[in-house]
C-alpha cells in the first residue's frame, strides 16, 4: 500500500506537500489535516506520501546500482578466479575498510545534499556485499556437473556463465536485495536526519523527524507517524526477504 500510494502521490487528492497553513502550525489531527500539521503548518499526510517516494526511490535505485555492480564483479571473481578473484577481493576490502558513513558525508559535503548523490553513496557502499554474495554463490555453482558439462561440451566461458551460472546465482540475491532496501531505507532516514540527505522542502521521512524533533514534547505525532511508516515499511521489505529466501532454501546457495 505504501509503494502504490507513492507510485499514485501526484493523482491522490491531497494538498500540496510544501504549502504552508499559517493558522494551524503543528496542529493535531483535525478535519482538512487528517495527521495534522507539522511545525511550518504543511499537512502531514501528504509529505508522508510524497516523502515516501523521495525514501523508496532512493532505496529501490541504490540497491539496483549496488546490485548490478556486486553481481557483475562477484561473478567474474568467483567464475574466472585467480588473479582477477585476487584484485576484486583487495578491492572489496577495501572499500569496508573504510565507514560507509564517513564517505557519504565527505561525498555529500563536495557534491551537495541532493537525492543522486545519495543513490550514488548509498549504491556505492551496498557493492561489497553483493560482490561477497555473489561470489561465495557463484563458487558454489561453478561445481555443478551441468556446469562443468556445459565446459566439456566446449560452451564458451562467457556463455556458461550467462546461460548456467547467472539464472542459478540471481535469485538470492534478488532475495537479500530485499533486505538491502530496508537497510538502506534507514541509512536514507539516519542520514536526513543528520542533515546529509534530502533537504527541505523536498519531504522525505529522515527529514519530517529531523524538522519535528523540537516540537516532540507538545506535538509528538510530527515525529511519531514519520517514524512508524519508516518502521513498517521496513519490517515489510524484511519479511519480503525473508519469504524469498525461505522459497529459494531448497537451492544450493550461501547467504550471508
Amino acid at each position: 500500500m505504501i509503494v502504490l500510494a507513492a507510485i499514485l502521490a501526484p493523482l491522490l487528492p491531497l494538498p500540496d506537500p510544501n504549502t504552508p497553513d499559517y493558522e494551524n502550525i503543528a496542529a493535531p489531527p483535525m478535519p482538512g489535516h487528517p495527521l495534522g500539521t507539522d511545525q511550518l503548518g504543511r499537512d502531514m499526510l501528504s509529505r508522508l506520501v510524497w516523502g515516501a517516494q523521495a525514501s523508496l526511490q532512493v532505496g529501490f535505485v541504490a540497491v539496483a546500482l549496488g546490485l548490478t555492480l556486486g553481481l557483475a564483479l562477484g561473478l567474474l571473481a568467483g567464475y574466472y578466479r585467480g588473479w582477477i578473484d585476487s584484485v576484486i577481493s583487495v578491492l572489496v576490502d577495501i572499500v569496508l575498510a573504510f565507514p560507509s558513513l564517513i564517505f557519504i558525508m565527505v561525498l555529500v559535503a563536495i557534491r551537495g545534499s541532493s537525492a543522486p548523490v545519495l543513490i550514488v553513496g548509498l549504491g556505492a557502499v551496498m557493492v561489497p556485499t553483493f560482490t561477497r554474495l555473489a561470489r561465495a554463490n557463484t563458487l558454489v555453482w561453478t561445481q555443478r556437473d551441468f556446469v562443468t558439462a556445459a565446459t566439456v561440451l566446449g560452451s564458451r566461458r562467457q556463455r556458461t556463465l550467462a546461460r548456467e551460472v547467472l539464472p542459478n546465482v540471481l535469485p538470492s540475491i534478488l532475495a537479500y536485495a530485499f533486505v538491502v532496501v530496508a537497510v538502506v531505507m534507514v541509512a536514507e532516514g539516519s542520514l536526513s536526519f543528520l542533515g546529509f540527505g534530502i533537504q527541505p522542502p523536498t519531504a522525505s521521512w529522515g527529514s519530517m523527524i529531523a524538522g519535528g524533533r523540537t516540537l516532540l514534547y507538545s506535538a509528538p505525532y510530527i515525529v511519531l507517524f514519520p517514524s512508524l511508516v519508516l518502521l513498517l515499511t521496513v519490517l515489510s521489505f524484511n519479511f519480503i526477504g525473508d519469504y524469498l529466501r525461505g522459497r529459494t532454501a531448497g537451492r544450493t546457495e550461501v547467504t550471508l
